[in-house]
């Protein structure tokens, strides 16, 4: 195979149509454009939604409910989930908080977490948390654990 005399296969280039060369070239003045109207002039681009001037339908239709910005969304853990990340790690864990979770893949950087007290404990732990609900935060407290907020 010789570098310089590679060509393409017959009929895979096609020329492009060059508009605006003159009238002789059969796609010159409009260039196939048309006559008036905004998409034959230069630098037109209607925006996405654009209807013609009419109001566009994203602004016709009602907007309904509130969002709050302020919402902060928890990543809810049980206390059998926990129980069962001990068990999972086997290495002896007697601190649960953001940065073991992180290691473990649990948690994201930036989110926060809950604790919730479905399921039993069987460790001593102390957990620092967010929020905790009543149940679980009795629940760590009777078996001689701590619950700390973030």
């Amino acid at each position: 195979m010789i570098l310089n005399k590679l060509t393409p296969r017959l009929g895979s280039n096609k020329k492009n149509k060059r508009l605006g060369r003159g009238q002789g070239s059969g796609t010159g003045k409009t260039s196939t454009r048309g006559d008036k109207g905004a998409k034959s002039r230069s630098g037109n681009s209607n925006k996405l939604g654009f209807e013609g001037g009419q109001m566009p339908l994203h602004k016709r239709i009602p907007k309904l409910g509130f969002k709050n910005i302020n919402n902060k969304t928890y990543k809810i853990f049980n206390l059998d989930q926990i129980e069962y990340i001990i068990h999972m790690v086997q290495v002896k864990i007697n601190l649960i908080n953001k940065n073991v979770l992180r290691k473990l893949g649990l948690l994201k950087k930036k989110e926060c977490f809950k604790i919730l007290g479905r399921g039993e404990l069987t460790h001593k732990l102390t957990i620092w948390a967010h929020k905790f609900s009543k149940k679980a935060s009795l629940k760590i407290q009777k078996l001689g654990g701590k619950t700390e907020s973030l």
